[in-house]
């Protein structure tokens, strides 16, 4: 069933009490799964204002997003620490933010966080908010990674950027007030594909593998071949059509689809992974990719917490001004990263 064919961005702002009223009788179920009302509300109005099959001009994708997490995510905390940096990369400096609750840059655990967008979008005002709360409610020091985008860089620009910037905290990260031997990764959808694949290559390139992973409705196999792909092919905010689209614009050819690098979940071991939480969407195509990724931790002997929010849909996280889930679950990652980081 659908929801009232005349939302607008006003809907997005109701209470989940008033939400639950004003659908009444048109609740989206999938078997045991009822959409929460306010992300019923925000994945409708998100359908009802694309055209199917349409991608705008880049510039103008990108603003998209922007606009979007500025109108339906809560503003960022006020910390006495926010500060843009440089970090040398594979094609030159990668922009990078620095999150800090302490104004002061004596050695603080650290979090690497990936920002998602499908490789094409996103960047460091996109999830702002997000690594804002983080670094307060974690007690972190945050450093967000503006990795080279998809089209104009294909991959594996992306990988490279984003374990160059993670191998740069473990060895240079002393200089931005991070602790050499606690550095962990994070990332949503297209971030938490980039954060398990650093995870897997640090032994690689010759550093410590992560502390910890967290890994929010992360994408980590290509092959899009799961229930949860066939029966959301129409789902909210990345339906078939979108994901396909990203993957066209961030893979060079067909081969790629099966390069770890792409796809982390066709690892073959995965033995001596860090400990992962991994969050997912019940209402998201990439929800079984990201448990079948645990289920492979847990069988290699890593430490998994795995935690699905039934009713919700993609990138909800990153809308807590219009979705509240989205904030109680960054609480949990945030409760999850000070456990693990001490």
């Amino acid at each position: 069933m659908s929801a009232h064919p005349t939302l607008d961005m006003t809907h997005t702002a109701m209470s989940e009490e008033d939400a639950l009223r004003f659908l009444d009788g048109h609740r989206i179920r999938m078997g045991s799964r009822t959409m929460d009302p306010k992300a019923q509300i925000v994945g409708e109005f998100v359908k009802s204002i694309r055209v199917p099959g349409f991608f705008p001009p880049l510039p103008e994708l990108r603003q998209q997003l922007r606009v979007m997490v500025s109108l339906m995510d809560e503003p960022a905390p006020a910390l006495p620490r926010i500060e843009d940096i440089r970090i040398p990369g594979p094609a030159g400096e990668i922009p990078a933010r620095v999150y800090s609750a302490s104004a002061a840059k004596t050695p603080q655990p650290t979090v690497a966080y990936f920002h998602g967008g499908g490789w094409v979008q996103g960047d460091l005002e996109t999830h702002h908010g997000l690594c804002a709360r983080l670094a307060k409610h974690a007690g972190v020091l945050v450093v967000a990674v503006d990795y080279r985008l998809a089209p104009e860089h294909k991959f594996p620009a992306a990988v490279e950027d984003c374990l160059a910037a993670y191998r740069w905290l473990r060895t240079k990260g002393r200089d931005v007030g991070a602790d050499l031997s606690r550095v962990a990764v994070a990332g949503d959808s297209a971030g938490g594909n980039l954060s398990a694949v650093v995870s897997q290559l640090a032994a690689s390139a010759g550093v410590p593998a992560p502390t910890c992973q967290v890994l929010i409705y992360p994408a980590v196999d290509f092959s899009l071949e799961t229930s949860s792909h066939r029966e959301l092919a129409d789902g909210h905010v990345i339906p078939r059509d979108r994901i396909l689209w990203y993957m066209e614009q961030y893979l060079k050819s067909d081969a790629d689809k099966s390069d770890r690098r792409a796809s982390p979940l066709r690892a073959p071991s995965l033995e001596g992974q860090p400990p992962a939480m991994i969050v997912t969407a019940g209402f998201d195509p990439l929800r079984d990719e990201g448990r079948a990724y645990g289920d492979r931790l847990r069988d290699a002997g890593v430490h998994v917490v795995y935690r699905e929010y039934p009713g919700q849909i993609h990138a909800f996280v990153s809308l807590t001004k219009a979705i509240p889930q989205g904030m109680a679950c960054t609480l949990e990652i945030a409760q999850y990263l000070r456990q693990r980081l001490g």
